[in-house]
């Protein structure tokens, strides 16, 4: 399990920057050592003129100019990831509803000997709905429980599941998938499902930064709709 000293090579990231400044040093003083040696050996009958020198320095500064602005902007991106980092960091141990369609049912027994199931899903709803049908799957695609949820508003809802089945059963703990099918009038709703899990590490990738979320996996952090 990652903590937040796993994200010390982010903030090591930033030595790439300081490899560019020692280029950029290196580039000034190779221009530098070449207008010297120009100066040293030009021809008596045909020096350099003012213009000429001028124009070499102005290319220098200009040169220096553009590879300081990037290492400007190297800084800030590397300050932004950092920070990025971090706050992302302050989500490890919260609960997250990100984009997905699958449910983790949970069994807890306690002293008395009783046995509660529970799992919570959701879905985004494009507009009002006076049908909402929620259906849950096993991993072998059968129905195992299925209910008309009635009407709902606009925006997000939530629904917990007790672990019973439509037949009164109750499934077994473990991974289970969810369909939502929203109608208005007879038309249909736009339903997008979302998941339900705990934010387990954060990591960084070719696509940035990455949590790593308990029973769905790594997702990006622009797909966490809620946090907890």
């Amino acid at each position: 399990m990652t903590s937040i000293s796993s994200l010390q090579s982010i903030v090591n990231g930033t030595s790439s920057t300081a490899s560019t400044t020692d280029s950029v040093k290196e580039a000034e003083d190779r221009f530098m050592k070449i207008l010297i040696a120009q100066m040293r050996n030009q021809d008596p009958l045909n020096p350099l003129d003012n213009a000429e020198i001028t124009s070499q320095l102005a290319q220098l500064s200009t040169v220096t100019g553009i590879n300081k602005l990037q290492v400007s902007l190297e800084n800030l991106q590397a300050s932004f990831q950092t920070s990025q980092s971090l706050q992302a960091a302050d989500m490890i141990g919260r609960g997250v509803f990100v984009t997905g369609s699958s449910i983790a049912l949970y069994s807890a027994t306690d002293t008395s000997g009783t046995t509660t199931s529970q799992g919570v899903l959701a879905a985004n709803l494009s507009g009002a709905a006076d049908s909402v049908v929620l259906t849950i799957r096993d991993s072998s695609g059968v129905a195992v429980y299925t209910e008309n949820l009635g009407a709902k508003s606009a925006g997000m809802m939530t629904y917990s599941w007790d672990g019973k089945t439509s037949g009164g059963d109750t499934a077994k703990a473990g991974i289970y998938s969810f369909e939502v099918a929203a109608t208005s009038a007879g038309e249909a709703v736009k339903a997008t499902t979302l998941s339900f899990g705990e934010v387990l590490s954060v990591s960084t990738g070719a696509s940035g930064i990455e949590l790593n979320v308990e029973n769905i996996g790594a997702v990006s952090t622009a797909d966490v709709v809620q946090i907890y």
